[in-house]
């Protein structure tokens, strides 16, 4: 009678523990790093890209290079094929055109500020070309982490932005 007992109360144990293990919330796996961002951007472990003209910094993991590519590549890709720009062929997302613009679009807030105010080339007047992204569209970490993808981009990737893809 006694084991049977304990048998019962094994199974009722078993009964009330094992849904609260399989229901339990499991833990979310971070995004997984992109190929091309640890191949072509060389980024394996996190990389420290210029926030402003003062020369302060912000590290960036494969982790969020892999979301700004994913970004561009639902946003941008139409317009950016491996760092062109089709609507303008003169000027691309090389690291040398981002600096030339006025102002210059060569770290993360500059970049972010023209994505969320798209102005000409040369700051004179707002741009039709790109698309405005407002923050009800893409988050500030969002638009940061695309902002980031195309430094790195222009910085590392091979054939980003030349006018010769042999280069």
């Amino acid at each position: 009678m006694l084991r049977r007992g304990v048998f019962v109360c094994f199974l009722l144990g078993i009964l009330i523990i094992l849904p609260l293990v399989l229901l339990a919330p499991q833990p979310v796996l971070a995004a997984a790093a992109d190929s091309y961002v640890t191949r072509y951007l060389k980024v394996s472990e996190p990389v420290a890209l210029e926030l402003d003209a003062q020369g302060n910094t912000r590290l960036f993991s494969v982790e969020n290079f892999s979301a700004g590519k994913r970004l561009f590549e639902e946003n941008c890709l139409n317009c950016h094929v491996g760092g062109a720009t089709l609507p303008d062929p003169t000027i691309s997302l090389s690291l040398s055109a981002l600096k030339g613009a006025t102002p210059p679009r060569d770290d993360i807030n500059s970049l972010v500020a023209y994505l969320r105010q798209p102005m000409t080339y040369d700051g004179s007047e707002d741009s039709f070309w790109c698309r405005q992204v407002p923050e009800s569209w893409m988050q500030q970490a969002e638009i940061e982490n695309l902002a980031a993808f195309v430094i790195r981009a222009a910085q590392k990737a091979p054939g980003w932005g030349v006018d010769n893809f042999e280069s």
